[in-house]
């Protein structure tokens, strides 16, 4: 079953290989989607502070009378606070948003606040440690069962290893069809760090694109089947987002196999426009 399918992070704890990602889903519509999801199957949630929705999510939490220690839930300390004491509040901010004892996992953002992002060199290594340290103080507490990162490269991911006493357990990277960082990749998992691939199919970009379409069609799945099971074969945890329940069962449905060729004919695509999306930082647009 893809829904009970686990790594185990650096710390011991178990984290699911599938999840709900939530970025866009407003926070009086996330509610149901979170049930839906969870009602299917579905045991890993994604969210931020910076969705704004951290509130609904837990509310559909709560209303899906799925067991609380059942649940892998993530949150995501916004990419601008670089200190330790916000860095701290925000935590307990989250924690109350969402009305929760403890979050499975919480991450920092981006090693860049969001306005630096593409357009700054500063890599803000001791805010960053500032921050890590208010997760790590949490995760004592026992207010997080795992701590790690996202978007950070191997610069920014050696700075925590060689300053802290806790490596992070997840880095959280935008990895598709059409943009792997395989170097990224290698780093991450030659140093026992779980790598995690947000927006999968591209933002939705990758329906558009007529080789994986093709590709698509050779294997009798979706495009979106075809791209989750892409990033789910480079060994990666996979976040696709959906509010239909048609789609998220659908994206569990991955009983198929990618050939080695094929592997490597979509690792090879590049060039790959994000058409309306394209002005997000994470996807190299500036703000």
């Amino acid at each position: 079953m893809i829904f009970e399918e686990t790594f185990t992070l650096n710390n011991e704890v178990k984290i699911p290989k599938l999840a709900l990602g939530t970025w866009e889903i407003p926070d009086d519509e996330v509610a149901a989607p979170v049930q839906a999801a969870l009602k299917m199957g579905y045991r890993h949630l994604d969210t931020a502070q910076a969705y704004h929705n951290e509130k609904g999510v837990g509310q559909g939490i709560k209303d899906s009378g799925i067991s609380r220690d059942q649940i892998f839930v993530n949150s995501k300390v916004e990419a601008e606070i670089k200190n330790y004491q916000e860095a701290k509040k925000s935590i307990d901010e989250t924690l109350d948003r969402m009305n929760l004892d403890y979050l499975d996992m919480m991450i920092i953002h981006n090693p860049q606040p969001w306005k630096e992002v593409n357009q700054s060199d500063d890599r803000h290594f001791e805010g960053n440690l500032e921050t890590w340290r208010a997760l790590e103080d949490a995760m004592k507490e026992g207010k997080l069962r795992a701590i790690g990162v996202s978007s950070f490269q191997p610069e920014d991911l050696q700075n925590l290893i060689d300053n802290s006493d806790v490596k992070p357990m997840v880095n959280q990277i935008l990895c598709h069809i059409g943009a792997t960082p395989k170097k990224l990749i290698d780093f991450c998992q030659e140093h026992d760090i779980v790598v995690e691939s947000f927006s999968p199919v591209a933002h939705g970009e990758a329906l558009t694109n007529t080789t994986i379409k093709s590709m698509a069609e050779k294997y009798q799945v979706s495009v979106a089947q075809l791209c989750i099971r892409y990033d789910w074969q480079l060994n990666t945890v996979v976040l696709p987002k959906s509010v239909n329940p048609e789609h998220m069962k659908q994206n569990a449905e991955l009983n198929f196999e990618i050939s080695d060729v094929d592997m490597k004919t979509l690792e090879n695509i590049h060039n790959f426009d994000y058409g309306s999306s394209s002005h997000f930082p994470v996807f190299g647009g500036k703000r």
